[in-house]
């Protein structure tokens, strides 16, 4: 996952950093809610979080989400 900020700028989004995106690659933008709790610290702590879980994922450090959903429900063996 690739997280950059912009700012808007005569109607334009305008990225605060370079990127090494191919020329003409589609991306989808997300607004972060102004009210939301996090700072910039926590925020940044929540990208790691995230991007580590992707890593995870990629490597198959995974457990089958039935599993868990029973281990949740006390019916796991």
């Amino acid at each position: 996952m690739l997280a950059v900020k912009a700012r808007v700028r005569n109607g334009r989004l305008v990225l605060d950093e370079s990127t090494d995106l191919p020329e003409g690659t589609e991306v989808d933008l997300v607004a972060v809610d102004a009210d939301d709790s996090l700072d910039d610290a926590e925020r940044a702590a929540l990208h790691a979080a995230i991007a580590e879980g992707l890593a995870e994922a990629d490597r198959g450090d995974t457990v089958d989400a039935e599993y868990v959903l029973a281990q949740l429900r006390g019916h796991a063996s």
